[in-house]
């Protein structure tokens, strides 16, 4: 039986180059419209008892090619458990090499979290007592912005994720957040609700997510530079989402990313805004303090460069939300790789680990605003 490749299916990417004996050559496709990628997805049939070697042999021109050292595919047989495979990048090639024992397997930069599962979380949570759901506008596919409030407290919380699709564990991050928040029996979670109004998008970029986009939207657009000129044309999906920020307000905001390099939990903040003040800054200092006391899983050495003052770019949602509501705002970023502080040698960092990370998130957000 011969090897297929195929990525035909939701959140799926790759091509086929070569396939000589057990060696498969592949490329990545680019986003649509643009020049970004890096995300790939797809499925090897016809492979049941081969050792194959993938080799991604565009991957010198992707759009982090700096952080493939150190990475490692993720590989599953059931499209549940997504485990770790031997990966190395030498001369600009990403090679992998995995032994096939079942009949049909999956390969993924990070464990995909598809649209059909999203339409079930949105079901499933939609369907709780005192939730409410909410089509804030639709993407350029025309697809649905899935809104979702809880909590009925003075205190305005956004959490929203998935400005770029590729990025799935944010979406991973925002189950484990939504199932906490609206859990009968968790203590916590009805403290937050009786003190706190919820505001959630799951997933601002459905279309990308869809295509299997690294970065952008349909037309090839990055959300996360919008913030500041949102337009139909361009981005949907950050004006009906900014459009109702407007209406509520902004108290608190965390904006859910993953990035390729850095092997480690962190959070990004709003350095440089016309706006800043030390007293707001201290705010957003003091809950990196606290998360990285709660839990093994966070951390506050590793992290980005801070804009100097008055260089803030505000087309980003976190400087922009900081600014325009003096909102403590924050960029939420996971590793595609793992988290070096407390790593996991089969699984790297993963989907369970990202709805855990969300639960103490909810955790010092509790305790920071009592």
């Amino acid at each position: 039986m011969s090897i297929t490749i195929n990525a035909a299916f939701d959140s799926g990417n790759i091509r086929v180059v070569a396939i000589q004996g057990d060696v498969i050559d592949l490329d990545i496709v680019a986003d649509h419209q643009s020049d970004f990628y890096q995300w790939f997805h797809f499925r090897v049939a016809g492979a049941r008892g081969r050792t194959l070697t993938f080799r991604i042999v565009n991957a010198a021109g992707s759009a982090y090619a700096f952080g493939w050292p150190g990475y490692r595919t993720r590989m599953s047989t059931d499209r549940q458990a997504w485990r770790q495979v031997a990966t190395d990048y030498a001369d600009g090639v990403l090679t992998f090499t995995a032994t096939i024992d079942s009949e049909l397997a999956w390969f993924a930069y990070f464990a995909p979290y598809t649209m059909e599962r999203h339409d079930d979380l949105i079901a499933r949570i939609a369907a709780r007592p005192g939730v409410t759901h909410r089509e804030l506008g639709q993407t350029l596919d025309g697809r649905a912005i899935d809104y979702l409030t809880l909590g009925d407290g003075p205190l305005q919380i956004w959490a929203y994720a998935r400005q770029h699709p590729g990025e799935s564990m944010c979406e991973w991050f925002m189950e484990g957040l939504l199932e906490r928040l609206t859990d009968p029996n968790d203590a916590l979670a009805a403290d937050l609700r009786r003190r706190m109004t919820f505001h959630c998008v799951p997933n601002m970029n459905p279309d990308g997510s869809f295509r299997g986009h690294l970065r952008t939207n349909a037309a090839g657009v990055n959300l996360n530079r919008e913030w500041h000129a949102p337009s139909p044309e361009r981005s949907p999906e950050v004006l009906c989402v900014r459009n109702r920020m407007d209406e509520t307000g902004v108290d608190i905001a965390i904006d859910v990313h993953g990035d390729e390099a850095i092997p480690a939990n962190f959070i990004a903040g709003y350095e440089g805004i016309p706006n800043w003040t030390d007293d707001h800054g201290a705010r957003f200092t003091a809950f990196g303090a606290a998360w990285a006391a709660a839990t093994p899983e966070f951390q506050t050495k590793l992290g980005y460069p801070v804009s100097a003052p008055g260089q803030a770019n505000l087309s980003m949602s976190t400087n922009q939300l900081a600014n325009r509501f003096g909102a403590l705002s924050m960029t939420l970023e996971m590793p595609f790789k793992d988290h070096d502080d407390n790593p996991d040698p089969e699984y790297g960092w993963s989907p369970e680990r990202s709805k855990a990370l969300a639960h103490s998130w909810l955790e010092v957000l509790a305790d920071v605003t009592r």
